[in-house]
């Protein structure tokens, strides 16, 4: 009489001989930026070898949208030919950074390789800031060149980078150079590859550096689930397999976990453009055969309220997971009565910019035994939960949570202080989220530093409170967080208005959309008579504001 192998025992044995001595994902230690971490040994050393590898799934597709298609080798040939215009007529080479500011499309990605290729820095601007956000990020970032589609580059003001048109420019300078070989720059593999920006914890936002080792990781991460899902029974060759990309380019969620890995596994991202529609994306899934979709919670609700999915076919999906945002465990029952592919295939997972790629993943077996969880940490992360001492504590005693990998970031661009607050000497990454560890399992209490997550976009009130008080009529401000049932989250604002001075919501409104992202602008207001409630130190006590 045989019994049924424990699906954990059989997952573990499995992963054992993937990343053990002599297994195609071997792990092993080594010195990263004099820290000894666990790494993949057999990872590529720079995004330029994956580039150049790409080449190799011929005409296949890479990236795919409702309209249009492009294959691994004629992205190869745009890329090549783009790197070169940007060296030769644009003086772009290490370490120079080439801005991104563009909505979703092909030309974004190509973009991003070819300012690699350079063995520049690309430099993902978020494409829903305000005017006065991009001025900022152009003048921190100082970039060579910024390549905009025509939105947004009605948006930039006086700069001294060379400005490249998506609409205008990009089509002719693809194809400058038919023929041209890829032939990326020499780089090490901890020198910087991307910035992102994230939402600031005290006023603008920081541009969090990723290295190519950062990014060669977050690959080889990759490329070993696909071989995990084989092991495990899954007959889909990987290559085979498409990638619904409904986030924007600028998070790590898009780029860094999505477009990226698909150069060198040999899938296709399928790129969903325009703003988030339940019936053009279930359309696109089913045109394209869609097998795997990371969606944010604010898509998942506006999904369910869309009403009967059956009229859709979406038997092509394999796999459908959370991120960005916390998920409550009655939120994912409802995925799984509505959405076929939830009720078998349903992940979480916890990340932030910094991290550069999710820390920990949540299974189904893992929701299923502890409903709630973010899981367990993925391959090499090290993960502890500290206390206000910076000492580990026990399982199940709650503290910030704090990991250590070769996918946390090199630090933030131009502000040494900041990344010295974030990460320590040994390399631990200090998130400022407070959690618990329970079996292994990472358990999420609280956010750090009162962030607001609106619909998948973080928002950190010291940055709108500070627009607020540039208002000469504005005497005293708090901005909160607000559940709501569509974003999880809205921006609230208190505002104490100089007496003297009347003001009205309205005004404040379009006081705020000339210096923040539309996101962030609060969507409640209460205009209070009072002054706000402060401790004896003066700091405003959140807690006691009333909303």
């Amino acid at each position: 009489m045989t019994t049924a192998a424990d699906p954990r025992t059989a997952a573990l044995a499995v992963m054992a001989g993937l990343t053990g001595p002599g297994g195609p994902y071997e792990l092993g230690r080594e010195d990263v930026l004099g820290t000894g971490m666990t790494v993949f040994r057999n990872r590529h050393r720079s995004l330029g070898e994956v580039l150049v590898d790409s080449q190799r799934h011929g005409d296949r597709d890479y990236v795919v949208t409702a309209g249009s298609r492009l294959t691994f080798l004629e992205h190869a040939a745009q890329v090549a030919s783009l790197a070169r215009v940007l060296r030769e007529e644009h003086g772009v080479g290490k370490g120079d950074r080439v801005a991104i500011l563009a909505a979703n499309c092909p030309e974004w990605i190509v973009s991003f390789w070819a300012a690699v290729a350079t063995g520049g820095i690309a430099v993902g601007f978020n494409s829903l800031w305000s005017r006065s956000e991009i001025a900022y990020a152009l003048e921190h970032s100082t970039p060579k060149v910024v390549i905009a589609d025509a939105k947004r580059a009605a948006l930039i003001d006086a700069t001294d980078a060379t400005v490249l048109s998506v609409e205008d420019d990009l089509a002719r300078l693809v194809a400058a150079h038919p023929g041209e070989a890829l032939a990326p720059v020499e780089v090490a593999e901890d020198d910087p590859a991307v910035i992102l920006y994230t939402s600031g914890t005290s006023g603008r936002p920081k541009g969090a550096v990723h290295s190519h080792r950062n990014l060669t990781s977050v690959i080889e991460y990759h490329r070993m689930n696909d071989a995990a899902a084989q092991a495990f029974g899954d007959p889909t060759d990987p290559r085979d397999r498409r990638y619904l990309l409904t986030s924007p380019l600028f998070h790590i969620a898009s780029l860094h976990n999505l477009a990226v890995p698909r150069l060198a596994t040999g899938s296709t991202a399928v790129v969903h453009q325009g703003a988030f529609d339940v019936d053009r994306v279930l359309r696109l899934i089913e045109k394209e055969k869609v097998t795997n979709w990371g969606a944010v919670p604010t898509m998942a609700h506006r999904l369910l309220r869309h009403g009967d999915l059956s009229r859709y076919d979406l038997s092509s999906l394999r796999a459908f997971s959370l991120a960005s945002a916390p998920s409550t465990p009655e939120f994912q029952e409802r995925l799984r009565e509505a959405l076929p592919v939830a009720e078998r295939a349903l992940v979480d997972s916890y990340g932030l910019t910094e991290s550069c790629t999710a820390l920990t993943v949540a299974t189904p077996l893992d929701l299923a035994e502890a409903p709630g969880t973010l899981g367990r940490p993925i391959a090499t992360v090290e993960l502890e939960i500290r206390d206000e001492a910076n000492r580990p504590v026990p399982e199940g005693v709650e503290g910030e949570i704090c990991v250590r990998s070769p996918f946390n970031m090199l630090g933030y661009w131009n502000d040494p202080d900041a990344a010295a607050r974030s990460i320590d000497a040994d390399r631990w990454l200090h998130t400022g989220d407070i959690g618990t560890l329970e079996q292994g399992r990472v358990r999420l209490s609280a956010r750090r530093s009162d962030l607001i997550i609106r619909g998948g976009e973080n928002v950190y009130p010291a940055e709108v409170e500070g627009a607020l008080a540039e208002h000469p009529a504005v005497q005293e401000c708090v901005v909160l967080g607000r559940p709501h049932e569509d974003l999880g989250q809205e921006v609230s604002a208190v505002v104490v208005p100089d007496p003297t001075h009347p003001l009205t919501e309205a005004e404040l409104v379009e006081f705020l959309g000339d210096r923040l992202a539309r996101f962030k602008v609060p969507t409640h207001w209460r205009l209070a008579t009072t002054p706000l409630p402060r401790n004896a130190t003066g700091k405003v006590m959140r807690t006691r504001v009333e909303l």
